[in-house]
C-alpha cells in the first residue's frame, strides 16, 4: 500500500465480533474475547507504523452491562489482567494510555490498574491509546452538559457564552484530534453510542471480518480506502481543488 500526508491522525474502532467468530470455531466466548485482546496488540503496532497519532477502541460500552453476568465477570477480568501484562509493553514503546469512560463503576482493583498504567505512560508521544470501557457517547456529552450547567448555576458562565467549542472542552477526548477513520468490523454498520460528539465528520469504513481476523493487511486496506476519500467538510469538491 502507497502511505501518503493523509494517513488519519486519529482511528476509532469498534471491536466487534469475538464471540461469533469463536463460535464459528466451535470455541466458547470467552476464547473469542482472549483472542481478540491479541489483535489488539498486533493494530498498536500497525498504527505505529503506518504514522497514526492516536487510536480509540471500544472495548465495554455502557450497554454491555446487560450481557451475561458470567461474560461480563470475565471481561473484567481480561481487562485487569491485560493491564498488568501490557502496560510495561506500552510504555517500553512509547504509547501513552487513556482509559474513557464511568470508571466509578469498575470494581477498586481495577480503577487502581488503570490509574497506575495512565501515570506510567503519561509522558509517552509515539501513539496515544485511549480505551473506551464502560462509555457511551451519551453519557459523554451528558456529563459534559451537567459540567457546563455547574458552572452556569454558580454564576460562572453565562449561557450565552456557550459555544460547541466550550462543550467539547469538557468531553472526553478533548486533547486530543476528532476521529478522522471509524472502523467496525463484524458485519454491523452502525456506531452503537461510540464518540457521537466526536465523528460529526468521521469516514466511516465497515468489515464484514470478526475483529480477531483484523490483521495488518486489514488495517491497512482500511486506511487506503480513507485515502481514497475527499473529505470537504461542508466545502464543494470545486473548492478544495481551487488554487
Amino acid at each position: 500500500m502507497s502511505i501518503d500526508n493523509r494517513v488519519p491522525r486519529h482511528i476509532a474502532i469498534v471491536m466487534d465480533g469475538n464471540g461469533r467468530w469463536a463460535k464459528r470455531q466451535n470455541r466458547p466466548r470467552f476464547w473469542g474475547h482472549k483472542r481478540g485482546v491479541e489483535r489488539v496488540r498486533s493494530t498498536v503496532e500497525g498504527c505505529i507504523d503506518l504514522g497514526v497519532e492516536v487510536l480509540t477502541l471500544f472495548a465495554f460500552s455502557t450497554e454491555n452491562w446487560k450481557r451475561p453476568e458470567e461474560e461480563v465477570t470475565f471481561l473484567m477480568g481480561l481487562f485487569v489482567s491485560s493491564l498488568k501484562r501490557e502496560v510495561k509493553r506500552l510504555h517500553k514503546n512509547g504509547i501513552r494510555l487513556q482509559v474513557i469512560g464511568d470508571k466509578s463503576k469498575f470494581p477498586d482493583s481495577l480503577q487502581q490498574e488503570i490509574a497506575a498504567a495512565e501515570l506510567l505512560t503519561s509522558s509517552n508521544s509515539a501513539l496515544t491509546l485511549n480505551i473506551a470501557a464502560n462509555y457511551g457517547g451519551r453519557w459523554d456529552i451528558t456529563e459534559a452538559t451537567r459540567r457546563i450547567c455547574r458552572e452556569v448555576a454558580n454564576g460562572k458562565l453565562d449561557p450565552e457564552a456557550l459555544t460547541p467549542e466550550l462543550l467539547h472542552q469538557q468531553m472526553c477526548l478533548s486533547d486530543a484530534p476528532d476521529p478522522d477513520l471509524f472502523i467496525r468490523t463484524g458485519g454491523e454498520q452502525r456506531v452503537s453510542n461510540f464518540l457521537l460528539w466526536q465523528m460529526a465528520y468521521c469516514e466511516f469504513y465497515f468489515t464484514e471480518l470478526y475483529w480477531p481476523e483484523f490483521d495488518r493487511a486489514a488495517l491497512e486496506h482500511a486506511v487506503d480506502s480513507f485515502q481514497q476519500r475527499q473529505r470537504r467538510f461542508g466545502q464543494t469538491g470545486d473548492q478544495l481543488v481551487a488554487p
